[in-house]
């Protein structure tokens, strides 16, 4: 069986068994379930939106059906996609993400939902709604892993040599750019204030059910926030990444690593989407598609940031890493 067989095949048996599970737990548990059932908490922890026991059931399942058939279709039409390991990657971070995240929700919402007399008196999500968010980052991590054995047809670089930045012996220098994306720094920093606006009415008012949506509310803004924007330094010593506007988390790349770099036209398409995308030896920073300056590893692994001016960074790069070859005295 080729990879594309195969690929499709783990990936409907995965769609069969999620979807036969969102409609079989509810199910087993009908006759202990009210009708209809709370499927929205308000910022209190109490219950404040219900549906009736059907048609959540098939909401559920339909929407996990019509996204994972979105993602199945579009594999099954793109044949190049499994040429490329990021798009194979994130057709897998999908499944499986989103795969893990439908039924930790219906887990959730069906143990507070059990045994209620009506869904007014359905008990608080509390902590647990953490589980559906582990499902989505466990299961998008496992997605991924299980989708990157295979072929990685990449564009290699230019033929041209690759480009150095002239400087006298001695000379020293550093590059520094930076680009941001406005949208997810907007959204960082509005969800995150109203994650403080939460927390300061939990202290005020005494209410300690605002405690749980006040610190995941805060928690998303920040990652928010903190991955909207990054900070691209080059000197002698390797490269250094720093994220948001407090500069961390930081990411350094000492130079005996570097084995050369260039500059490259990448696109959320081309790596599975925005962020911070693949596993660690192919890992992509997304903020905006465009320039990237690509770092290859010693090792084999490869590392690239979209970032502005990017073929300046790497030709200044280039020129620190044959500094360091052939060592001290040469510098």
């Amino acid at each position: 069986m080729g990879l594309r067989a195969r690929f499709l095949s783990i990936a409907a048996g995965w769609v069969a068994l999620v979807t036969a599970a969102l409609i079989a737990a509810p199910l087993a548990l009908r006759d202990r379930l009210p009708d209809p059932i709370a499927t929205h908490w308000g910022p209190s922890g109490a219950p404040d939106g219900s549906m009736p026991f059907t048609v959540s059931l098939l909401f559920q399942a339909g929407l996990w059906a019509l996204l994972a058939g979105g993602a199945l279709g579009f594999a099954l039409v793109n044949t190049a996609m499994f040429r490329r390991r990021a798009s194979r990657m994130a057709i897998g971070a999908l499944l499986g993400g989103v795969g893990l995240f439908f039924p930790g929700l219906q887990a959730v919402t069906l143990v507070a939902n059990l045994d209620a007399p009506d869904w007014e008196r359905a008990a608080d999500l509390g902590w647990g709604a953490l589980l559906a968010v582990a499902g989505l980052v466990l299961g998008g991590w496992l997605g991924a892993l299980a989708a990157r054995p295979g072929p990685d047809d990449r564009p290699e670089p230019s033929a041209v040599p690759t480009r150095r930045l002239p400087l006298r012996q001695g000379q020293r220098a550093v590059w520094v750019s930076s680009v941001s994306s406005g949208p997810l720094t907007a959204l960082g920093g509005s969800v995150l204030a109203a994650g403080l606006g939460l927390a300061v009415l939990a202290l005020i008012g005494g209410d300690d059910a605002l405690w749980i949506p006040a610190t995941i509310t805060f928690l998303a803004g920040l990652l928010a926030l903190t991955f909207g924007s990054v900070r691209v330094q080059v000197t002698e010593e390797g490269v250094v990444l720093f994220y948001g506007p407090f500069r961390l988390p930081r990411k350094h790349i000492p130079i005996e690593r570097v084995e050369r770099a260039w500059s490259e036209e990448r696109f959320p398409s081309n790596v599975g989407g925005w962020g911070i995308r693949g596993l660690p030896g192919a890992v992509t920073v997304m903020i905006r598609g465009g320039e990237c300056l690509v770092v290859d590893y010693v090792s084999g692994g490869r590392f690239a940031v979209s970032i502005d001016d990017a073929e300046s960074g790497a030709a200044l790069l280039n020129t620190f890493v044959d500094r360091a070859s052939t060592g001290p005295a040469a510098r």
